[in-house]
């Protein structure tokens, strides 16, 4: 069956989650154009979640999303309503594409939905043993000629085809947040796998405009293999500078020096927060349960989540406090775990005092945000870690630590098998976490 005619029946299982929403929008997308150019055919959606609210939260979502897409897409559109004579205005193409597009999407708390889907997605929570029940009970409900696409951070993909008995069938689909802009798709394609899905899984992220990046079946992938890694560094770090500096400081300075004396759009532990320090958690714990590596394992992570501190975010996307308290996205605010409270940050105060022990940024004009667009990104680049790498400043120095532990955790996952070759962990790295540059690089 090739692709075009499986996505004549799809379902997306966690669909109102963060991740699952993303993903059902952008093959309400597709499907929604499929229908318009191909009338003869039928498109269904079958949206799939436990909350009635999260669903219905979901399709408002697709509905005022879409409707944007068909203001970007109107020329497109302008094409395919060519024979309407009853739609005239952008704004009536516009309403009719939205309309079109929910008429192909139903939704339900119950799998039976996905009964007749060729292709199922599934977005649920990231634990073994809730994704393996639900793949059992998928196996159960649809065809034998189903594929399905597991949008997993972490679990190896054999193991739940294993567990679940859809070995051969089912593919990793590794979307990153939000999936509706994100271009990285991390395709983890198992030993055992049916002919052709590997190669129908790259054609659909060509036709969603997604870039695959092909990791090996270890846990944790590439994304998380080098993020769990690098945050471990960052933790390591803010305990080792904490007897020095105090551990609201070291905090406060190791995410300064992650963020801007690496060129990064994040400090490790703002980027931790934003995905959850229970998902921190909790990706460690499934890394640990599938490969021989003790060390990825936090305490310090462990007294935040029995403190009650966890991150992540609300189902608005706005950030919830974590390591930072948060206001307007911005970290105000560091937590103690000692004091178990947040401690304001101080412009006039302790901050300044972190500032001067870490000493002047190598060049204060030089950040990620002006570097995003800059045609001399590369030669700048190296200006400036030519620059970083002369500096004699505890900041220069806790960012050489950090770019030489972020190389070596990415040269780890080459030599692990996780990642294929060099280009593929910096393609990651740049693509899914929006770095200016791999971490296995030449500029220091």
């Amino acid at each position: 069956m090739e692709l075009n005619e499986r996505l004549r029946n799809v379902a997306v299982v966690g669909a109102a989650g963060k991740m699952g929403s993303g993903i059902s929008l952008l093959l309400a997308e597709q499907l929604a154009f499929a229908a318009l150019e191909d009338r003869a055919g039928t498109y269904v959606l079958s949206l799939i979640d436990i909350s009635d609210q999260g669903l219905q939260g979901l399709v408002r979502y697709i509905r005022d999303q879409i409707g944007k897409t068909a203001e970007r897409q109107i020329n497109r559109l302008r094409s395919l309503y060519a024979e309407r004579a009853d739609l005239v205005e952008n704004g009536e193409m516009i309403a009719e594409f939205v309309h079109e597009a929910l008429l192909h999407v139903r939704t339900g708390k119950s799998l039976e939905l996905a009964r007749d889907a060729h292709l199922v997605f599934e977005a649920a929570f990231e634990k073994d043993e809730l994704k393996i029940d639900l793949f059992k009970k998928l196996a159960d409900a649809c065809g034998s000629s189903t594929f399905f696409l597991t949008n997993t951070s972490a679990i190896p993909i054999g193991y739940l085809g294993r567990e679940s008995g859809l070995e051969g069938r089912i593919v990793g689909y590794h979307f990153y947040n939000p999936p509706a802009v994100q271009k990285l798709v991390e395709l983890i394609t198992p030993a055992q796998c049916s002919p052709g899905l590997e190669a129908l899984a790259g054609e659909l992220a060509r036709q969603l405009g997604k870039t695959i990046i092909p990791a090996n079946d270890i846990a944790g992938f590439i994304g998380n293999g080098h993020f769990m890694r690098d945050g471990l560094h960052g933790l390591g770090e803010a305990d080792r500078l904490a007897d020095d500096l105090g551990w609201v400081e070291a905090v406060w300075a190791v995410d300064r020096v992650s963020r801007d004396w690496l060129l990064r759009p994040m400090g490790i532990f703002q980027l931790i927060d934003y995905v959850g320090i229970d998902v921190f958690q909790l990706i460690l714990s499934v890394m640990r349960r599938h490969i021989p590596a003790p060390e990825l394992h936090s305490d310090l992570v462990d007294l935040y989540m029995e403190l009650g501190v966890k991150g992540g975010q609300t189902s608005s996307g706005a950030q919830k406090d974590g390591f930072f308290r948060y206001e307007k996205g911005r970290p105000v605010a560091v937590f103690d775990p000692n004091r178990k409270a947040y401690v304001p940050c101080e412009p006039e105060g302790w901050c300044k005092t972190v500032e001067a022990r870490l000493g002047a940024h190598p060049d204060p004009a030089m950040s990620w945000k002006a570097l995003q667009r800059d045609r001399d990104k590369d030669a700048r680049l190296r200006a400036y870690f030519a620059r970083l790498k002369e500096t004699d400043t505890l900041g220069a120095d806790l960012a050489r630590r950090y770019a030489a532990a972020s190389r070596a955790a990415a040269e780890r996952l080459v030599e692990m098998g996780v990642a294929r070759r060099p280009e593929d962990v910096n393609g990651v790295l740049t693509l899914g976490f929006f770095h200016l540059y791999g971490p296995i690089n030449d500029l220091m």
